[in-house]
C-alpha cells in the first residue's frame, strides 16, 4: 500500500549506543535501512539518536547523556532502571517538545520508557520490537502496549513475536532489508569461514569455533569485540582452531571480506528477532550456515541457500560445513533480491505505518 501524501516521520533510535558505532547492533542497520527506504518512497524523515551519532544521507538530532545498560545482558527478573542523566530520557523529552511537526513517531529502543510514555503523546507512536522476550518487565509493557493497540506494535519475524505469546497473532512482522547495491556477488569464494556479530556470549560464537576446530576451516571473526574476556575465553578453549578476529568494518570493508567466504556461520544462543548479518551474508552469495532459531530460521531456505541445523548442535553444524558446496552462491544473491531489497522493506513498512495512522485519519488529522 502506497501513501498519497508523504508524512514527516520522527525516529528514535537505540539508547545503548551512538549510530555508527556498533554498540547497537543490528538496530543500527535496521534504523538506517528504513529511513533510507521511507525517505526513497517520499516521506521526510529525522532521527533522535545519541550525542556522536552518524547516519549518512539521514537528517540526526544527537542528544547527550548516559547511554543504557544492554538488556540482553541483564536477567528476566531485572527492574527498570535509568542511570543518572539518561540519554534515553533526555531523546524522548526532545521529542515529546518537538513532536508536533511530525505525524507519525517510530521508536527503534528496546526499553520500557518508551512505551510507558506512548499514551501520553500528542503523536502516534509505532514501535518496533527489536529483540524477543528476555525480561518480565518489557513483556508486560509490549503486552500492554498490544492491548491497547495493536496495529502500532511492530516485529521483524514470527519466531521472535512467539516469543512474547499469543497476544502478538494480529501484529505485523517486517523482516527487515539492504541496499543491495552495496553488496557485490562474489561467484568463487577463497578457503575461509565467516562469522560476524558482537562478540558476546549470546551470539553463541562458542559453538562456531568448535565446529571449525573439527573440520579443521579457517574462520574470521568481525564484530564489535563487546566483551574481550569472552573472546579470550573462547580462543583458550579451542586452541587448535584456525581463528582469526577482522575488527569491526563498515558496510563496504565488511562485504567486500564477507563476500569471498566459503560459507557464513550464524549460530545465535537465544532467539535473534531477525539477523541482518544473514541477508548480508546471501547478498554476496555465501550461503548461510544457521542454527533453525529466531528469524534466521525464516530466512535461510534449507538446501537452497544454506542450511538449518537443530539449536546448539555442533554435530549439526560440522556436517553442514562438509555440504557448503552443494549451495548454489547464485541462488543466495537470488532470494536476498527477491525478498529483502530496500524497495521490498519500505512497502512493508509503509503498510504498517499506514495502519497505524488510520485511526488519526478519521480523526480529522490527516488524508491518505
Amino acid at each position: 500500500m502506497r501513501m498519497s501524501n508523504s508524512l514527516d516521520l520522527l525516529f528514535l533510535s537505540t539508547p545503548v549506543g551512538a549510530l555508527g558505532t556498533g554498540l547497537g547492533g543490528g538496530v543500527e542497520l535496521t534504523l538506517k535501512n528504513i529511513a533510507q527506504a521511507m525517505q526513497e518512497r517520499g516521506h521526510r524523515v529525522r532521527v533522535i539518536a545519541p550525542e556522536g551519532s552518524q547516519c549518512e544521507g539521514i537528517a540526526v538530532s544527537t542528544v547527550p547523556g548516559t547511554l543504557q545498560v544492554t538488556a540482553q545482558t541483564q536477567g528476566r527478573d531485572a527492574s527498570i532502571e535509568l542511570p543518572p542523566h539518561p540519554v534515553l530520557g533526555a531523546m524522548w523529552e526532545k521529542a515529546r517538545q518537538q513532536q508536533q511537526p511530525f505525524d507519525l513517531i517510530v521508536n527503534f529502543a528496546y526499553d520500557w520508557l518508551p512505551f510507558y510514555l506512548t499514551p501520553f503523546f500528542e503523536v502516534p507512536v509505532a514501535h518496533l520490537v527489536s529483540m524477543g522476550s528476555i525480561s518480565e518487565a518489557m513483556d508486560e509493557v509490549i503486552l500492554n502496549s498490544i492491548d491497547r493497540n495493536p496495529a502500532s506494535i511492530a516485529f521483524h519475524t514470527r519466531s521472535q513475536a512467539e516469543t512474547f505469546g499469543e497476544r502478538t497473532r494480529n501484529c505485523t512482522c517486517l523482516g527487515n532489508g539492504i541496499d543491495l547495491s552495496l553488496y557485490d556477488f562474489c561467484e568463487t569464494p577463497v578457503d575461509r569461514w565467516a562469522w560476524v556479530g558482537r562478540i558476546a556470549p549470546e551470539k553463541g560464537l562458542e559453538d562456531a569455533v568448535a565446529a571449525v576446530a573439527r573440520t579443521g576451516v579457517a574462520l574470521t571473526v568481525w564484530g564489535k569485540m563487546q566483551f574481550p574476556e569472552y573472546w579470550e575465553d573462547v580462543r583458550r578453549r579451542y586452541p587448535e582452531a584456525k581463528v582469526e578476529y577482522g575488527g569491526f568494518l563498515p558496510t563496504q570493508a565488511l562485504q567486500e571480506q564477507l563476500g569471498r567466504c566459503r560459507g557464513f556461520l550464524m549460530t545465535p544462543k537465544w532467539v535473534e528477532a531477525f539477523g541482518n548479518v544473514t541477508i548480508e551474508a546471501l547478498a554476496c552469495g555465501v550461503p548461510v550456515v544457521a542454527y533453525r532459531r529466531g528469524g534466521p530460521s525464516e530466512i535461510v531456505r534449507d538446501g537452497e541457500t544454506g542450511w538449518l541445523v537443530e539449536p546448539d548442535r555442533v554435530d549439526g553444524l560440522v556436517q553442514a560445513i562438509q555440504q557448503i558446496d552443494k549451495i548454489d552462491r547464485r541462488t543466495c544473491r537470488r532470494q536476498a533480491e527477491a525478498e529483502f531489497s530496500i524497495p521490498a522493506l519500505g512497502e512493508r513498512v509503509e503498510t504498517w505505518l499506514c495502519r497505524v495512522w488510520e485511526p488519526r485519519r478519521h480523526r480529522g488529522h490527516g488524508q491518505l
